[in-house]
């Protein structure tokens, strides 16, 4: 299944995509696509999508997961994306986290913060939990997943790398957590690390990688931070990102106002982005 959110901000409806491209209203099933929802996904792979109302028009679509408690990301987990970052892939995996204030829908604007130079791009393939995973085992940790989705973890590079502190101030600014279009469930996708995933700004290729090349794959990064804290449904795991991004371009290149961002991953859909000035 495609699983989507769809509607003003705020206010958005679950919904899910049939075989024909087309919105259709899950609202009399349930209220969302979001924590219990996801530890029983089939209860909604029994409904017939064609006894569900029709979507009219081009909704916006949000975030194509609600009620996300956690937003952890993978830091350097290409190594040719450290290597271009500068930096020497870990022993052990760098997490890190978004803050959940920065998700927002697949084609959002990015909001360039108030001062910023350094606003980067990162198409990174996401895992949302399905069942509470703590302590799982690797050769386990596949059960605990719900189903994956396109991430831009947009950065800005100056808050994240030249001023103290940690990473999460330089990667959680409004609308820097784009997800979606679709929540593509797990039984679709045959194996999330060799999916070829790709960004463009402004129509030019700047990233064209695989999840083949990731460091720590999907089921070593369930099993390893679930060691720490119990992962819950609807948490979103992004992954890291191939090489590609605008700190690495020589010299860097960084998005301003206007400049178009698109990326994409392998049968998991697109996104756009419109880059503004925050307010």
């Amino acid at each position: 299944m495609k699983l989507v959110r769809y509607g003003e901000r705020g206010q958005e409806k679950p919904g899910l995509i049939d075989a024909d491209g087309r919105i259709r209203d899950l609202s009399a099933h349930v209220a969302d696509i979001a924590g219990p929802v996801l530890e029983d996904l089939s209860v909604l792979a029994k409904i017939d999508p064609a006894s569900l109302p029709l979507v009219e028009g081009n909704p916006r679509f949000g975030a194509c997961v609600g009620q996300t408690g956690k937003f952890i990301c993978i830091g350097l987990n290409y190594s040719d994306h450290a290597a271009e970052s500068g930096m020497a892939v870990p022993p052990e995996p760098v997490i890190f986290a978004k803050y959940t204030s920065a998700i927002c829908g697949p084609n959002d604007p990015i909001l360039i913060p108030r001062g910023s130079e350094k606003t980067d791009w990162e198409v990174e393939l996401a895992v949302v939990i399905g069942k509470p995973a703590k302590y799982v085992s690797e050769a386990d940790a596949m059960d605990h997943v719900a189903g994956y989705c396109v991430c831009n973890d947009v950065s800005e590079r100056a808050y994240q790398i030249e001023r103290s502190g940690q990473w999460s101030k330089g990667k959680s600014s409004d609308n820097f957590g784009p997800i979606g279009p679709w929540l593509v469930t797990r039984d679709e996708v045959a194996n999330p690390n060799d999916l070829n995933m790709w960004l463009k700004v402004n129509g030019e290729t700047f990233q064209n990688g695989s999840t083949n090349t990731m460091v720590y794959q999907v089921p070593f990064l369930i099993s390893y931070l679930s060691q720490f804290f119990t992962l819950h449904p609807g948490d979103v795991i992004s992954t890291g990102t191939p090489p590609g991004v605008g700190l690495g371009q020589k010299p860097p290149r960084y998005l301003k106002a206007g400049d178009v961002v698109e990326l994409g991953i392998e049968g998991l859909g697109t996104q756009r982005q419109i880059c503004e000035n925050d307010a």
